[in-house]
């Protein structure tokens, strides 16, 4: 729903008449509450990997670390929300936003790889990992002004769209096995009979499959 009604900063044709309707005051502040329950998902991941993987067990830090970031990062998203006239290179933006995420991800991947644990639970924390480094970054972007989104339809470079392309689908990939996962883990412990568990798993995986091709579709139209 977010990836439909959300304006692409490249969008032309229907992209821009639902930027034009959802471009108003009431609509930025509907997507900063948004944001709060995502950040704090994003920022308690990161403190569960830092308690399940790494050993940290200072719990009141860690804690007081997750509130000060996400206090800080809702303000910033919100300033940049009202200015409205903001500038960044989309380029470089999201080259730096994945080799961040990539590091990050290699060194929590690297330190479970051999802990016995199944590629399905290990996939799950390398993609909470990624996902806590670009989720934000996502959420910023979008209410960035690119250079090559100042007037509507203009032409970017096509290496340039194939790249934040490329980009969202990794991010559409990582955002949905990361929520299939998540949901299936949880009501699976509700389930006793490995027949539903099997059950639960095949129509999790169908949900996810449509949110995928929606998603693709779109990206696809960027």
């Amino acid at each position: 729903i977010h990836m439909y009604f959300c304006p692409s900063p490249y969008g032309t044709g229907t992209h821009d008449v639902r930027a034009q309707g959802l471009g108003s005051l009431l609509s930025n502040l509907l997507q900063w509450i948004l944001a709060v329950p995502i950040i704090f998902h994003a920022f308690n991941g990161g403190r569960l990997i830092l308690y399940e993987i790494y050993g940290n067990r200072a719990e009141e830090s860690m804690l007081r670390w997750m509130t000060g970031l996400g206090i800080i990062y809702l303000a910033i998203l919100g300033l940049v929300m009202v200015m409205g006239n903001q500038s960044v290179s989309p380029f470089i933006f999201w080259l730096a936003m994945i080799a961040v995420a990539s590091i990050l991800s290699y060194g929590v991947g690297a330190r479970i790889w051999r802990g016995g644990h199944s590629i399905f639970w290990w996939l799950q924390r390398v993609s909470a990992t990624f996902l806590l480094v670009m989720i934000p970054a996502y959420m910023l972007f979008m209410h960035l002004t690119p250079v090559a989104s100042q007037e509507a339809g203009i032409v970017i470079p096509v290496m340039q769209k194939y790249f934040i392309q490329a980009v969202y689908l990794l991010l559409l990939a990582g955002t949905l096995y990361h929520a299939g996962y998540g949901i299936w883990s949880l009501m699976s412990d509700y389930l006793s009979s490995p027949t539903l568990r099997r059950g639960l798993a095949l129509l999790v995986t169908l949900v996810m499959l449509v949110f995928g091709w929606v998603g693709v579709t779109v990206i696809g139209s960027i």
